[in-house]
């Protein structure tokens, strides 16, 4: 019986760690205003306005239906997310503001420092000639947004506060998706160009450390009006404004709080308690 019980704890403290672990995600589209100049379809000429395709978790694979060109394809820092029903672009002028199904909270032990991620729909080049999986790059982009951008974030949906502009870098830029990585793990934000010069996508990976990438963005560079900091414990809303160009969002997510992955390894080592349990019994 014994035995039972401790089973039972420990798949109950896996099922509520992994339930923590999932972070929160773009819940709910407060306001979206497209701006001028937003991305549209080659083919048909019909914007990527479809606001809720920001919300939920970044893409981990591409299923495009079209007959000619279409098929399945991993999201991956080579081969980034590109359907309407995927991405969301906003164009100069123009701004997303989305409510977090959990709160980013502020936390300098977070992975460096990084409270939340927004996801783009950016990509490495290909520099070598080979699209069949052994692709090289030099480092530079396709798709990322070379004009200028900002975020806000809020408390409560009616005061925001933009994230210092000296410490914000610009979002739907570095650092591309993998599909594979851990959406709610922030990579090492000072990886740029030179980094990633000459390397494929193991070695891509081997950079992102497990991460799948995307922007990241901490609560402590919060300024008010004057641009003097302000304390802001958590955010549950965050607004991405795009001052020219234009940028394609994914998915904005917020980083889990560290104290889960203690509860995840004390949840793994009562499962692993209660299996040796039952072989010794």
């Amino acid at each position: 019986m014994r035995n039972l019980v401790t089973s039972a704890l420990a798949t109950a403290s896996l099922l509520l760690t992994a339930t923590a672990l999932a972070g929160g995600t773009a819940a709910m589209v407060v306001q979206y205003d497209p701006g001028t100049g937003y991305a549209t379809d080659w083919a048909t000429g019909a914007g990527f306005t479809n606001a809720a395709a920001a919300l939920g978790e970044p893409s981990r694979q591409t299923v495009d239906p079209d007959p000619q060109f279409g098929g399945t394809f991993a999201v991956d820092p080579f081969s980034p997310p590109y359907l309407a029903s995927q991405i969301t672009s906003i164009g100069a002028g123009g701004s997303l503001t989305v409510q977090l199904s959990e709160p980013a909270v502020r936390n300098p032990d977070h992975l460096f420092g990084i409270d939340f991620l927004v996801f783009g729909s950016t990509g490495f080049l290909i520099t070598n000639g080979d699209y069949s999986g052994g692709g090289v790059t030099d480092g530079t982009l396709f798709g990322a947004q070379s004009g200028q951008t900002r975020i806000e974030v809020s408390a409560d949906g009616k005061t925001f506060f933009a994230l210092a502009p000296s410490l914000a870098p610009v979002f739907d830029n570095y650092l591309p998706t993998d599909g594979t990585g851990d959406f709610y793990r922030a990579a090492n934000p000072a990886l740029g160009e030179a980094d990633f010069a000459g390397k494929n996508l193991a070695q891509i990976r081997a950079l992102y450390a497990g991460s799948a990438g995307g922007t990241g963005y901490s609560l402590a560079w919060a300024r008010d009006a004057q641009g003097n900091p302000v304390v802001l414990d958590q955010a549950s809303f965050v607004r991405l404004d795009v001052l020219s160009g234009h940028a394609e969002i994914d998915a904005i997510v917020a980083v889990p709080e560290p104290a889960t992955w203690a509860l995840l390894t004390l949840g793994a080592a009562g499962m692993a308690l209660a299996w040796r349990r039952r072989k010794t019994s």
